[in-house]
């Protein structure tokens, strides 16, 4: 795990293997960053010339690794692309900084100790180093015999100019550490092969971690859920050998506080079922409960951080696999709602185990739910690989939960919820069937979900199909394999026409 430190030492001074350094892209070439200035004066004042003589602009992403002249006690001057130079009056923004710490983080793997020389002016830009930096020396080497094969992730960032003794700054380290530990923890979890991480292990894991942070863990087994009737995820999970699980997390602030739910989507791992998933689709489908994973590391960062809001967050954990136990397409299931599902499609898994969630979450009465899932393909092919879509039954919260993704640094965009699209879901069997239209069909499995949500609650459902898992080269704090794609908790966003 990587160590983080506010110092108060300069650029020149601190000892480290490494000193890192901004530089933008400016109109007549790269331009130096504050924070630099100290390192630029050992360079004799030459370090930007320096810089484009070996091709480097100030590009985002951009890595140029220099040896350190006399005059600097670390060996190795690292200078970041932070993107385009801002105007003249403004900041660089805080997403550029997260950015570049994570790509030099990345690109320093296997050093000791990095001193980062990067703008801070605010709390807030000290933090956004710091959680950059931390995300972007993960590395997931839990199967590696001895870590062979990966170099160790960058042990210690230090964050100079960062004000260790003020309160503003030293809350901003605190919780850019917890964040980040509980992001990386997400990723830990999205990455560990299927084979280990069942429904019940992923059961045993939260409630270690709920009894850790003071979480109030209750663990729903395939019986108690027979018990209670939850036929969507029993049907998900009754084709496999690993029986599914109900989780639920509560933190509780010690004033009256709003509520939020969280609901994940937590399929171990996803074959498709009797609808089976092509070769080609399978290999990375132990990443479908990467919405359980953001709603578990959300539920403790709420907790480490004594958020002001009370959080329930519910994970819908199951195996979706093939054999004589299986639902079938055509088969109906009652879910714990009451409501009856024709099951068309076995590969539409998701949205039954999330159905039975929501409508639990919904019987607490919360201000707000909020479910996440890595739910449909449609998704990726509407936004990308990088943004997942927000869809909602109150505009003023889609929008809330939109802007405060974009502040996080997370992509995302609002989706819409078209009436007409329902009646692609009427069965003439059951209620409803769990599949509708196939064009749209990110936005009917939102509408599907919708059906399951208690009356009068404001709900949003994140899909982050796209994000959550990456599979292509890393970039800025964004690492091959899990992200831990997800907005950081919040308290609920103020009234709104449907908030209770």
């Amino acid at each position: 795990m990587t160590a983080l430190t506010l110092s108060t030492a300069g650029a020149a001074t601190l000892r480290a293997d490494a000193v890192v350094v901004g530089v933008a892209k400016g109109a007549k070439g790269p331009v130096l960053a504050p924070g630099a200035e100290a390192v630029d004066q050992a360079f004799d004042g030459k370090l930007a010339t320096v810089l484009e003589t070996l091709g480097a602009s100030g590009g985002e992403g951009e890595v140029t690794k220099l040896p350190a002249p006399d005059g600097l006690r670390a060996p190795v001057v690292l200078a970041v692309g932070l993107g385009s130079e801002p105007e003249e009056g403004d900041a660089y923004g805080t997403e550029a900084l997260r950015r570049a710490a994570g790509t030099a983080a990345r690109a320093l793997s296997g050093s000791r100790k990095a001193a980062f020389a990067l703008p801070i002016e605010e709390a807030e830009d000290a933090a956004a180093i710091a959680e950059g930096a931390l995300l972007g020396a993960y590395a997931f080497t839990a199967y590696q015999e001895n870590g062979k094969g990966a170099k160790k992730p960058l042990a210690e960032v230090a964050l100079l100019g960062a004000k260790p003794r003020d309160k503003a700054f030293k809350a901003a380290a605190e919780r850019a550490l917890a964040l980040t530990e509980e992001i990386n923890r997400a990723r830990d979890l999205i990455n560990t092969p299927p084979n280990d991480l069942t429904p019940e292990a992923f059961a045993a894991i939260a409630a270690a971690a709920g009894k850790e942070h003071g979480l109030k863990v209750q663990v729903l087994d395939e019986k108690a859920l027979l018990k209670g009737g939850f036929g969507g995820i029993l049907g998900v999970g009754q084709g496999s050998q690993n029986p599914p699980r109900l989780v639920k997390l509560s933190y509780t602030h010690a004033k009256d506080a709003k509520h939020l739910a969280l609901v994940g989507k937590g399929i171990t791992y996803d074959s498709g079922g009797i609808s089976l998933k092509p070769a080609g689709h399978n290999e990375t489908m132990k990443c479908d409960m990467s919405g359980a994973a953001a709603v578990f590391a959300a539920v403790v960062a709420a907790a480490r951080l004594g958020l002001a809001v009370n959080v329930t967050g519910w994970l819908a954990l199951a195996e979706n696999m093939p054999s004589g136990s299986a639902t079938r397409p055509g088969d109906v299931l009652r879910m714990y709602s009451g409501k009856t599902v024709e099951v068309l499609n076995t590969d539409a898994e998701g949205r039954l185990v999330l159905a039975d969630a929501l409508t639990k979450a919904s019987e607490e009465k919360p201000d707000a739910i909020v479910d996440v899932a890595t739910l449909t393909g449609a998704m990726v092919l509407a936004l990308g690989n990088r943004t997942f879509g927000i869809m909602a039954n109150d505009d003023g919260f889609r929008t809330a939960l939109h802007e405060t993704a974009e502040e996080a640094g997370e992509a995302s965009w609002p989706m819409p919820l078209p009436a007409d699209l329902r009646k692609g879901m009427d069965s003439p069997t059951a209620d409803i069937a769990n599949m509708g239209e196939r064009m749209g069909g990110g936005l009917v499995a939102g509408l599907f979900l919708k059906e399951f949500v208690g009356e009068g609650i404001t709900w949003a459902h994140l899909d982050i199909a796209g994000p959550a898992y990456h599979e292509g080269a890393p970039y800025g704090y964004t690492p091959k394999g899990g992200t831990g794609s997800s907005p950081p908790p919040s308290p609920p966003p103020g009234p709104s026409s449907r908030a209770c």
